[in-house]
């Protein structure tokens, strides 16, 4: 594995682990692609650190299991900007 690939693996590691930032977030942040985001977190870095690749794992499952909500504070974001914009 490239140096740099290894570098921007575990900055994105640390940064979803200390922010909590689901994938498409770090993937803005650090400017790839949802994609890369994913196959950095799930293949690569398990390859560099395990216990690392445990503690990212846990904060994604706990994204996955709230994004319902997030999508529901987004509509609700959404139609009340309409309202007040009538």
């Amino acid at each position: 594995m490239r140096d740099y690939i290894r570098r921007r693996v575990l900055d994105i590691a640390g940064h979803i682990i200390e922010t909590k930032s689901t994938v498409r977030q770090t993937a803005k942040l650090y400017n790839v692609s949802k994609s890369t985001v994913h196959k950095d977190v799930t293949e690569r870095l398990p390859m560099i650190s395990k216990p690392l690749s445990k503690k990212v794992k846990r904060v994604l499952e706990q994204n996955k299991a709230e994004r319902h909500i997030r999508g529901g504070e987004a509509t609700r974001r959404k139609y009340r900007e309409k309202k007040r914009s009538q």
